[in-house]
């Protein structure tokens, strides 16, 4: 059995690579293009130093068919939205189409949430401000920076996804 502690490390050369570590499975990720911060705030592309529990998932069943894991995940819908309006009260919370406030789209076309793990930063105590939509998602090619989440390859988040569960702590330094 594997650790319940998903580390992630910076890489040498860019601020915006990693290294993941679960146990004995050691994979290349892509974090936030301003690289790592303590001091998370939303919309500055850095992805928080910080121990969060995965407390659950999204999918896009129909390019990814059955996951094997234990964390609760559920299908994406088309008026599946992220809200990440600091001074709406569903800041940081899935919300449904239509909605006007600012938001990210669940349901993308470029992938990257097909498979997506929600992190518990600024959910379960949420501050306006603090960031909103850290996920654990996967790649563009050529393992592009992203907006500040943790992101891996379809092929490694495959590998990653039978020894998670709600409460596997994904632990940034």
């Amino acid at each position: 059995m594997l650790p319940s502690t998903i580390v992630v490390r910076a890489a040498p050369g860019r601020k915006s690579r990693a290294i993941v570590r679960l146990g004995a499975i050691i994979i290349p990720a892509a974090i936030g293009r301003s690289g790592r911060t303590i001091l998370k705030r939303e919309g500055d592309g850095a992805t928080p130093i910080a121990a969060m529990r995965l407390i659950s998932g999204f999918r896009r069943g129909e390019r990814n068919g059955q996951l094997i894991t234990s964390l609760p995940v559920r299908r994406i819908r088309a008026d599946m939205l992220w809200c990440d309006q600091p001074g709406n009260a569903n800041y940081n919370r899935l919300v449904r189409a239509p909605f006007g406030a600012s938001h990210e789209e669940m349901r993308r076309s470029d992938g990257l949430y097909d498979i997506c793990l929600v992190m518990d930063w600024n959910i379960s105590s949420r501050a306006r401000h603090r960031g909103s939509a850290i996920f654990f998602h996967l790649i563009k090619p050529g393992y592009e920076p992203t907006a500040g989440c943790v992101a891996v390859s379809l092929r490694d988040m495959r590998r990653l996804l039978p020894h998670l569960r709600k409460g596997t702590i994904v632990r940034v330094l």
